[in-house]
């Protein structure tokens, strides 16, 4: 959506509020596409004594699946967003500045981008999740699944060392 502001750009104090769905379902996103439901974006955007000032929300619900055990879940995401906007730079090199186009600026690339970046690199059913067996597949958090525990190969030698002293502490009891 292009939020056209020319008519705020040169009144102090004048503003301009947005409110619109925005649809993010064709992201793909470590293998899956999490954006199921729209995402609600709302905001203003204030002229401060000649600087134009944007502050936004993104909500939405993420469809996505836990980590460790696979399964389903939804997680609630709130992303603010605060940025000011401009008709032309005077650092080239300001990455917090975004640049008006003929008067108008994309909310669209603004909010997607902060929602895109907002999102966790982990996602997980529960703090104590334990996951799958690796061995066996079995979901953990339903109970243990009798495989017992693997020993890394590069370790057999001082497992068989552990096991040695248990059976002579045994032995000598």
């Amino acid at each position: 959506m292009r939020l056209d502001l020319r008519d705020i750009i040169h009144i102090s104090g004048a503003s301009r509020d947005f409110s619109y769905d925005l649809d993010l379902g064709q992201v793909e996103l470590f293998g899956e596409m999490p954006f199921r439901r729209p995402v609600q974006v709302t905001g203003l955007v204030r002229n401060m004594a000649g600087a134009l000032q944007l502050e936004g929300q993104a909500e939405t619900v993420l469809e996505t699946r836990c980590d460790r055990c696979l399964k389903p879940i939804t997680v609630e995401m709130v992303v603010p967003v605060e940025t000011l906007l401009a008709q032309e730079l005077e650092d080239e090199e300001n990455d917090e500045i975004i640049l008006l186009e003929n008067g108008t600026v994309d909310l669209d690339e603004i909010f997607s981008t902060a929602c895109i970046l907002a999102m966790d690199g982990k996602h997980l059913c529960s703090e104590d999740c334990k996951g799958l067996c690796p061995t066996c597949g079995k979901d953990l958090n339903e109970g243990s699944c009798g495989c017992g525990e693997e020993v890394d190969p590069r370790l057999a030698v001082l497992a068989k060392l552990l096991d040695k002293d248990s059976q002579d502490k045994d032995e000598e009891a």
